[in-house]
């Protein structure tokens, strides 16, 4: 989060709180925002951050029933896979930063708008589907009557078996959100706008934190942890991350201009920045509480709520570091210790520690039957 630079991103990986200040030829002074201005770009970001970890938990839990109702195999993260994550995303971090040195801004800056585009597009769809699917007005339910249904599928001449088979469903609701998604899409790619920005900023989030299951508490512990380290190393060990926040302009955080009051929606440029690797990391390990507490008896949501208000003090931590010493915060630094330690001291009040570690979002069928016998 920070008062930044015109046109100042993050690269997928960076979830540093940043300030940047650019002068130019006009201007010697760097800028200062005002109170207000601050304000509403801090308020904006906390809020869009909350409501995106709020979103993300509770459609994990739809995803979790659906993949437990179909038999889908679900991909979950490994104590492996979060052990290893931190020096993948370090060895990332660091061939980016190796690619701008080596190859022209303009040519990395067109691969990624194209990129962003196109995922963009399918991550805000499937963000809004489902709720527009609940809307009920006559209009829309006489769009929905318009059913489409396309199958593709591929098999050998000597065996009928289908050796692929995709179906879509679908009806004329959905092209329609699909077509007002490719709209702002193309308002992205032409105008870079910080609205499209975040619009597919929260989309991202939402998604991600649906998506990502840590299946054990364990392996969200070793992640963050990880992370932690990672962060305050790329950060204060090293200009690589800084010097990739710089570079890049793609919807990996959220932004809000902090002169905004000054100079309007369309000509602000000064924005205060979040990313979203400091929502989707944490909100994954809060969503893995959420399920955690809808297996417990009787069911509450205790340690979705503790998690929740930690991650809310942390953001304002950060926050008010970021203000004191007017330099770039690793925010995971502040994040990680609250979100993990205080839902860890409340299972260990509440004697919840055992079956806090026990629990599997996706347990093993092995475990599954010994969990039958007894």
């Amino acid at each position: 989060m920070a008062a930044s630079i015109e046109n100042a991103t993050l690269s997928p990986l960076l979830d540093t709180v940043d300030i940047l200040n650019e002068t130019n030829s006009t201007q010697k002074q760097p800028f200062v925002a005002r109170t207000d201005g601050m304000l509403l770009s801090y308020s904006f970001l906390v809020l869009a951050a909350l409501l995106c970890v709020y979103f993300g938990s509770y459609r994990s839990i739809i995803r979790k029933i659906k993949q437990q109702t179909s038999g889908e195999k679900p991909d979950v993260l490994t104590a492996k896979d979060a052990a290893m994550f931190p020096f993948i995303a370090s060895g990332f971090l660091f061939g980016i930063y190796l690619v701008i040195l080596l190859v022209s801004k303009e040519y990395i800056t067109f691969v990624l708008n194209i990129y962003f585009f196109l995922i963009g597009i399918i991550a805000l769809f499937r963000a809004i589907q489902p709720a527009l699917s609940k809307i009920r007005f006559p209009a829309l339910d006489k769009l929905r009557e318009r059913q489409f249904h396309v199958k593709l599928s591929e098999n050998q001449a000597s065996n009928s078996d289908d050796i692929m088979h995709v179906d879509f469903k679908f009806d004329l609701v959905d092209v329609v959100a699909l077509f007002g998604c490719i709209l702002v899409g193309v308002w992205y790619l032409l105008k870079r706008h910080w609205i499209a920005n975040n619009i597919f900023g929260i989309a991202f989030s939402i998604n991600a934190i649906e998506i990502l299951h840590f299946n054990k508490v364990f392996n969200g512990c070793i992640l963050l942890g990880g992370l932690f380290i990672y962060d305050i190393f790329w950060v204060f060990g090293t200009n690589v991350m800084i010097t990739v926040a710089k570079s890049f302009d793609a919807p990996i955080k959220l932004i809000f201009p902090q002169d905004l009051i000054e100079n309007g929606i369309f000509a602000a440029n000064k924005f205060a920045m979040l990313g979203l690797g400091d929502i989707v990391v944490p909100g994954a390990f809060i969503a893995l509480m959420l399920r955690y507490d809808m297996t417990r008896k009787p069911s509450s949501t205790r340690y979705f709520s503790v998690s929740f208000v930690a991650y809310i003090i942390a953001l304002f931590i950060t926050i008010l570091i970021l203000q004191i010493f007017k330099h770039g915060q690793p925010a995971l630094l502040y994040i990680v210790p609250l979100c993990l330690g205080f839902p860890l001291l409340t299972a260990l009040i509440c004697k919840d520690w055992t079956t806090m570690f026990a629990y599997e979002d996706h347990p093993s069928a092995t475990e599954v039957v010994e969990k039958k016998k007894e």
